[in-house]
């Protein structure tokens, strides 16, 4: 009894951990530097919301690091923070302070946290990645306003909240401009393109008025990167943008551009060179001290170059893994270009390249403005690539069909459902299914994720559970902003139906202790079907038990909790003949199928709830 109740415990927190606080401590993440007083309540925030909960997470289910080793871009990170640490051995300080294994912690736990997060919650993504880019819009907007009112020559826009100086604000209103232009390449609803292209001016101005051109740089190595791998007509569009952008931003703002003169990069990375060649094999160790003299009068303490800094640290043995997750990230979006999170995820990438190559050489740090050019995003790749290579996201294209298509699609097809806007489900001429999803409001998680494209992920994952579901044919977006998923039905009937046909009690019965097993596995393995009821299970021929209509539905982490089992017998409840078969004739029956696969509590829940049920109260 007690290790039940510990499993339960241990299962909730679990839950709440990859449910609630990694999302929220994500979001932070991304958004909080536009509006906190400083970096040190920015690290806390990481720390508390992401990083230890992706620590206790990991702790509680150990097994899950063995998906994360089996990526190729979490073992070149492993190997790389390893050498880091192995590096101390050689570095200046003979007693190394324990403070120095915190950020190769911190930054593992990014990388756990975000397999965590697109694993259990992967519909959640693009609209936290959205509600973060709204939220530095919004105040960079009211930057370039204050900077307005108070603007004088030569003055460099840094922006308020973390933010203290132009170069390293420019890195993270360049990442969210570069979000906004990936999100113009990838979006299919018009709505979110006409927000996206004034959003994306909006951020390039704030970057422009930073004054560093380090940004435009890394700016123009990302649009490249996204017509490549989109490779569509708004990749010609986003060229000519490209290339009139370029000329009028030079024609405007060239004073700006040249006459701040050398940057003394070339004779930094001229003395870190000569540095890097004291020890080019092994560097000088993770926590060794740089400091360059360029001739400005004081030292400075990086080099300017991601490259060059990674070298001089760790050298070139540390700089084969740190090029390996690099290239790699790369061919896994380019593989993996179907779906938009690989996109916009190296696109941001893309940016860091850009940025890191005249910025930047602390090679593993707090959070701060440098996550973004290089952490961030690959740590999002990573998690994407192994939910991607594990089926968790949607692996097919989504064709455009003209009405015409979808006339010549349905032609002659037979109306299962309808509802008064139209038909719902179509019975296509080859027996196959055209199931209908009517367009979403924009800012709905609807439009973010079809639920046409839910189906079908939903679909394989089941499968994979052992679970039979319809096979997936083609994904279909209308011109009106409906979508459609095609699938091979399953051979069989449904329960509802099968139920009917029985007049044997005895057999009956059986049957419906067989579901009471079925429904208990669902709900042991985290299957919350909102619209479970006889009518969306189906009898398959060798008799075992399949589902259908599978759009609403969501798989969660562990084993549904009581409130949920809950709910779910609440909607059966509300169909009068399946209220009567399941929890009046054979509800006996139906608690002892649902034995076999849960505990004794749950069954106890389940007992109680329609005992509930029965009462005037609650069956009105």
């Amino acid at each position: 009894m007690q290790l039940n109740a510990l499993n339960s415990t241990s299962n909730r927190i679990f839950d709440f951990i990859c449910l609630w606080i990694l999302p929220l401590g994500y979001l932070l993440l991304l958004c909080a530097l536009f509006f906190l007083p400083g970096r040190s309540v920015h690290h806390k925030l990481y720390y508390g919301l992401f990083s230890i909960p992706a620590l206790i997470a990991l702790c509680l289910r150990p097994r899950l690091a063995k998906e994360l080793l089996h990526e190729p871009i979490v073992v070149a990170v492993l190997l790389f923070l390893a050498w880091a640490l192995l590096s101390l051995n050689w570095g200046p300080e003979n007693d190394v302070p324990t403070g120095q294994f915190k950020p190769p912690l911190h930054t593992l736990m990014l990388f756990v946290g975000c397999y965590l997060l697109v694993r259990y919650r992967s519909e959640i993504i693009q609209p936290l990645l959205f509600c973060a880019a709204t939220v530095a819009l919004i105040i960079s907007a009211y930057n370039l306003y204050r900077f307005g009112l108070i603007y004088q020559p030569e003055m460099r826009l840094i922006g308020v909240g973390a933010f203290d100086n132009p170069l390293l604000s420019s890195h993270v209103f360049g990442f969210f401009c570069t979000y906004w232009l990936s999100l113009s390449m990838t979006c299919k609803r018009r709505q979110v393109l006409w927000l996206s292209i004034p959003a994306m001016a909006i951020m390039f101005a704030t970057v422009l008025a930073t004054g560093s051109r380090t940004p435009l740089v890394a700016l123009t190595i990302a649009a490249l990167w996204l017509c490549f791998i989109c490779r569509n007509r708004r990749s010609v569009l986003l060229l000519a943008s490209m290339f009139i952008a370029g000329a009028a931003t030079f024609a405007l703002f060239a004073d700006k551009i040249l006459e701040r003169g050398s940057s003394f990069r070339i004779e930094l990375w001229q003395l870190a060179l000569d540095r890097i060649a004291d020890h080019p094999w092994i560097g000088h160790g993770y926590n060794a001290e740089l400091s360059l003299d360029p001739g400005v009068g004081y030292p400075l303490s990086e080099p300017h170059s991601f490259a060059l800094g990674v070298l001089f640290y760790v050298g070139i043995i540390g700089f084969l893994p740190w090029l390996f997750f690099l290239a790699w990230s790369f061919i896994s979006s380019q593989r993996h270009r179907v779906q938009p999170l690989f996109i916009i995820a190296s696109a941001w990438l893309a940016f860091g390249i850009g940025a890191g190559l005249t910025e930047g050489g602390g090679i593993i740090s707090r959070p701060k403005e440098h996550w973004f050019l290089l952490w961030i995003p690959l740590a999002l790749i990573a998690a994407l690539s192994i939910n991607q290579r594990a089926r968790r996201l949607l692996d097919r294209p989504v064709k455009t069909a003209s009405p015409s298509a979808l006339q010549q699609l349905t032609a002659d097809a037979r109306i299962i459902e309808e509802d008064g806007l139209g038909p719902k489900v179509l019975r296509l001429t080859d027996g196959s299914f055209l199931k209908l999803f009517r367009r979403r409001r924009w800012y709905t998680s609807g439009s973010f994720t079809p639920y046409s494209d839910r189906f079908a992920v939903n679909s394989v994952q089941l499968r994979s559970m052992g679970i039979p579901t319809p096979h997936i044919l083609d994904l279909y977006r209308f011109e009106d902003g409906s979508t459609a998923v095609h699938y091979s039905p399953l051979p069989g009937n449904t329960l509802r139906q099968i139920l009917q046909g029985i007049t044997a009690p005895a057999v009956r019965q059986a049957l419906v202790e067989r579901f009471g097993k079925f429904m208990a596995q669902l709900h042991q393995q985290g299957v919350y079907f909102r619209s479970l009821h006889l009518g969306n299970v189906l009898v398959l021929e060798d008799g075992e038990f399949g589902l259908i209509d599978l759009a609403d539905l969501r798989i969660y982490p562990s084993s549904l909790s009581p409130s949920l089992r809950r709910r779910n017998l609440r909607h059966m409840q509300r169909y009068a003949e399946d209220r009567h078969w399941l929890f009046e004739d054979h509800f006996e029956a139906l608690l002892q199928g649902y034995a076999v696969a849960a505990s004794k509590n749950d069954v106890d829940n389940l007992h109680r709830q329609v005992l509930a049920g029965r009462t005037p109260a609650q069956t009105r």
